[in-house]
């Protein structure tokens, strides 16, 4: 594992360093990875050896102590090289990001911290799940038996533990969803190979089908009543988006990159348009991921709907403008961009999957204006 030896060099010039060297390593792979739409197995094996599965897990109980905002560097420097596996870590770093956030405000979290920091990749089932989830719970004695199926899990694969909830619509006190972890191991666990997709092809996002799997009472780290938002999602969401959007400003960034080498030295008049305008909403989409990172507070952000709300209006935000920044790169390169030579091609594809991480538009805009009219998030 990596660690941060040299005290002298800040934390976000190391975690730069270290990512850009795996990024590095993974590219080759990135476009025949799409073509296939198979998960980069052994790629997770370079992040587990680089200390970037447990970047986020604080340095006195065994990580790599990395920020917030470290963790985001990190993946924008892997989106720009290999955008399927950033976003594959930044789905299991945003539930690394979600413990660390209880642990600074006095919750335990060690149990695990210890599963990451020995290794384990957790996946989660969040974006399908939200705030009504789904599946079928029944009491038995010591836990309950639940059944589901759930989707997208990215790297389902490769992971050890599934972070995930149950709807259980039989509960004595009307439905309820039980939030729970479970080991890839238990028997009932199994994945079904369903991710074909125009875009992010290699994430590995596929089924994961739960039939009559066991989970103790232990496992079970919260209990909520279905279908009413919980102050837990005010937590989530300010630990995960600014994470899984870095992945996107990657995608942008490597498209900004591509189309300025293809028509560098040209000083037509269309040309320099169209590159100032690729240039200012690659700005705007850069600037509301860092303003999602600032107002985050290294993970120390009061659980507040109004936070929630500014968060996911960011997301918005750098979701419309991240992706006319690919448009534009490739109206400037004159079509070759349109080529499935061209690695624009791929990013065009990719960049399209920020619209599919909560929220949506419509969705977001409306949770907003709820929270912002003295409402409850949702309806």
């Amino acid at each position: 594992m990596t660690m941060l030896t040299d005290q002298g060099e800040s934390g976000a010039n190391h975690w730069g360093r270290v990512a850009e060297g795996v990024a590095q390593a993974l590219a080759p792979a990135a476009a025949t990875a799409d073509r296939s739409g198979d998960l980069i197995v052994d790629a997770f094996e370079k992040l587990r050896g680089a200390g970037l599965t447990s970047a986020l897990v604080p340095s006195e109980l065994g990580g790599g102590g990395a920020s917030h905002a470290d963790m985001g560097l990190v993946l924008r420097e892997l989106g720009r090289c290999d955008p399927a596996t950033s976003l594959t870590l930044a789905m299991h770093s945003h539930l690394v990001a979600a413990q660390v956030w209880r642990h600074h405000h006095g919750q335990d979290a060690l149990p695990l911290f210890e599963k990451v920091v020995g290794g384990a990749i957790l996946v989660s089932t969040g974006a399908s799940d939200w705030v009504g989830s789904n599946g079928t719970a029944r009491r038995v004695d010591g836990g309950y038996e639940v059944s589901a199926r759930k989707a997208p899990a990215s790297g389902c694969e490769v992971g050890n533990v599934l972070v995930t909830s149950i709807r259980w619509q039989e509960s004595p006190e009307g439905p309820q969803v039980l939030h729970c972890a479970i080991p890839f191991t238990a028997e009932g666990v199994s994945i079904e190979k369903t991710w074909d997709t125009l875009g992010m092809r290699a994430t590995g996002s596929h089924t994961v089908v739960l039939e009559d799997v066991l989970v103790p009472d232990g496992a079970i780290s919260l209990t909520r009543a279905a279908d009413v938002w919980h102050p837990v999602w005010n937590m989530v969401v300010g630990a995960a988006l600014p994470l899984i959007m870095s992945t996107y400003v990657g995608v942008a960034d490597a498209a900004v990159s591509a189309a300025l080498d293809v028509v560098r030295g040209r000083l037509d008049s269309h040309v320099v348009q169209l590159a100032g305008e690729m240039l200012n909403a690659h700005l705007t989409g850069a600037d509301a991921v860092d303003a999602m990172f600032s107002s985050s507070h290294n993970l120390g952000f009061e659980n507040t709907d109004v936070h929630s709300a500014m968060t996911l209006g960011r997301k918005t935000v750098a979701a419309d403008a991240l992706i006319a920044t690919v448009r534009l790169a490739i109206e400037l390169t004159g079509g070759i961009g349109y080529t499935r030579s061209s690695e624009l091609e791929r990013l065009y594809r990719d960049v399209h999957g920020c619209l599919f991480h909560p929220l949506s538009r419509a969705k977001q805009t409306t949770l907003s204006g709820r929270v912002a009219l003295g409402a409850s998030p949702i309806g």
